[in-house]
């Protein structure tokens, strides 16, 4: 139990039996297909009644549900003790696996974020790696020149350090460093020398804050005090330092965009869909004007509601959002509002609203939010118009070496690897326009080929029919060429798998790498492919890169295996025993050299002699690690 979360035992039995018996608490549930790849994550207050309500056979799915279903072998949950649990849990699973059915955030692009760090003396710069280490971060931004102009006028209007030492007091007492050029045109107000004090520099920081959250009106009422307070004391150069600062805050917040005339900090939130695809899009209000937009393209939304996309942006953008207002304006009710609310306010210490508004100025801003998302979502959708328009030059002559019909933009290639038939491998790597897609390559183990037989060809006729097998299976994208590495033995298994799936006219190739001749079925000589061919380049960068994927998987396994035999060959050491002195001692030459006395520490006294006498007088049993070259 951590946290009120507590994996479920049951996987033990089998579906049926699962089924059988689940809890009435909240959590968490996650279906597995036959390979164990998860493919969806939900919540449920009653993880009984929801997850049986799958099965029960008088349901009558829609399409995308029933297709889910029928591919469901295995399923795992997690109970919590609450549904706002449920709901943290469910976003993070997703975010982590992004299973096939459910809607899926493409957000691999890492914006840029402003940080203030937690030290004695803050410094503020911008990053795009967020650290949990007490650092406050505003953003993202995905106007990077809104960013810029943000964290420009920060450092105009407050003297902030841009030196990257980390200064506190003992940094200060020992007079590691002089004041720079910053502090003499001041820019700076010389912390690493000490003179401002760590009270002064916070109140500058938290100004600072406010101006990135947004909070203009709050700094400008701070620094008019000062300023009042400095002409009090006839301190008129520091009251006219303030009026600057003010006059030059009031320029920023002047060029944002005031939206709202009641002035409040709200969020508007607001999706676009169209086919499979979608666009959200959250607009940033603080004070009423606009300081930032942060949008999500998101994949597989057909057939769900736009409430239900709308409600799956919510969760995943304040799962990480780093400020959270007082009010959430939607463009859709959602079914887990109340459930959305409650975490909300938790993680803000204070209530939050959603408003889902019919008319007025709050309609006008969900309207402008909205189509700011279809603008997205068209320029998406011109994007991958020109990208398909675009076929590299390679691929052209690929398609005309090979009297193809089409281009062959996606290409699949696969190869064998072996060390005399122990831990057969199989890999395919996945080229698309000439370029590898490093997210769709597969590794194999072969399961039907014995290893004293040690049959390429049996090996390849195996992983095309199981891949093409699971293609059809899952309607999933077929390549424009199918290509194995080998000669005419490895193309003519290949293409019996292809025939029973009955995909025998699909174009397939091999190349043999003695000569680098390219071989196609029903033909006993090679394609006349000139050596310089661009063509022929690419499929050497297909077949190597099959080869070293191949090659890495292959070595991985054999590794993990030599280090469990050779330690499992010493009287006395289990696994657990070995896997302490693995993490003790890093490797099994690292055991072998050891000491007694350092062994003893870890197994005691008589296994540390056990260990000794093996390594001593049968070294010759031990697994080689070296001299292996594999195919």
């Amino acid at each position: 139990m951590t946290d009120g979360i507590q994996i479920s035992l049951i996987d033990k039995f089998d579906l049926q039996d699962k089924l059988d018996n689940l809890p009435i608490s909240p959590g968490v549930y996650q279906f597995k297909n036959k390979e164990g790849v998860i493919q969806y994550v939900g919540k449920a207050v009653n993880l009984r009644n929801r997850v049986r309500s799958y099965f029960h056979q008088s349901r009558n799915h829609e399409p995308r549900i029933a297709s889910m279903v029928s591919k469901i072998s295995d399923l795992e949950i997690i109970t919590t003790d609450s549904e706002v649990e449920a709901l943290i849990l469910e976003a993070n699973l997703i975010k982590l696996h992004k299973p096939r059915y459910n809607v899926n955030l493409k957000d691999d692009k890492s914006y840029p974020f402003i940080v203030v760090t937690n030290e004695p003396y803050p410094r503020v710069f911008v990053t795009r790696r967020i650290r949990r280490d007490g650092s406050r971060y505003f953003g993202p931004y995905t106007d990077v020149l809104t960013m810029r102009a943000a964290l420009k006028t920060v450092r105009d209007i407050f003297m902030i350090r841009s030196c990257n030492f980390m200064i506190d007091d003992e940094f200060i007492a020992r007079k590691k460093t002089r004041v720079c050029l910053d502090y003499h045109i001041k820019k700076c107000q010389g912390p690493c020398e000490g003179l401002i004090s760590q009270a002064q520099y916070s109140v500058m920081i938290a100004n600072v804050e406010q101006v990135l959250n947004g909070k203009v009106t709050v700094v400008l009422e701070s620094l008019e005090q000062q300023m009042n307070t400095a002409a009090e004391q006839l301190k008129f150069e520091d009251a006219a330092h303030f009026r600057d600062r003010m006059k030059e805050l009031e320029i920023y917040s002047s060029k944002q965009k005031v939206v709202d005339v009641e002035l409040r900090d709200r969020d508007i939130v607001a999706v676009s869909t169209e086919e499979d695809d979608a666009c959200g899009v959250i607009f940033k209000i603080r004070e009423g004007k606009v300081i930032g937009r942060q949008h999500y393209y998101m994949s597989g939304v057909e057939g769900k509601t736009d409430s239900e996309i709308l409600e799956t942006l919510v969760q995943r953008y304040y799962l990480e959002a780093v400020d959270v207002p007082k009010e959430i304006i939607l463009s859709f009710d959602i079914e887990s509002k109340t459930l959305i609310q409650q975490w909300l306010t938790l993680r803000r210490s204070g209530g939050v609203s959603f408003v889902m508004p019919e008319g007025g100025e709050l309609a006008k801003l969900i309207a402008m939010c909205k189509n700011n998302a279809k603008f997205l979502l068209d320029e998406l959708k011109l994007q991958r118009l020109k990208q398909k328009d675009f076929i590299p030059a390679a691929v052209r002559s690929l398609q005309r070496d090979l009297r193809m019909t089409k281009p062959p933009r996606r290409i699949e290639c696969f190869d064998i690897s072996h060390f005399q038939g122990t831990e057969t491998v199989a890999s395919m790597v996945v080229f698309v326009d000439g370029k590898p897609k490093k997210s769709e390559y597969r590794k194999f183990k072969i399961r039907t080929v014995a290893p004293a037989d040690v049959n390429d060809f049996a090996s390849m006729k195996e992983v095309i029919y199981r891949r093409y097998k699971r293609v059809q299976d899952d309607a999933l994208e077929m390549p424009e060429l199918i290509m194995v590495d080998g000669g005419k033995g490895q193309l003519s298994s290949a293409v019996e798998s292809l025939k029973e799936l009955k995909l025998d006219q699909h174009p397939i190739i091999s190349l043999a790498k003695r000569l680098e001749e390219v071989f196609v079925p029903d033909q006993s000589d090679p394609l006349p492919i000139p050596k310089s061919s661009s063509a022929l380049r690419l499929l050497q960068q297909l077949r190597d890169e099959a080869h070293r994927f191949a090659i890495t998987f292959h070595r991985s396994l054999r590794a993990k295996r030599t280090l469990q035999t050779e330690l499992d060959l010493i009287e006395g050491i289990g696994k657990k025993r070995a896997k302490e002195l693995l993490e003790a001692f890093g490797s099994v030459q690292g055991v072998k050299f050891a000491t007694a006395e350092q062994l003893g520490e870890v197994v005691g006294e008589k296994t540390a002699q056990k260990i000794q006498e093996y390594f001593d007088t049968d070294d010759g049993d031990a697994v080689s690690l070296t001299g292996e070259n594999p195919s």
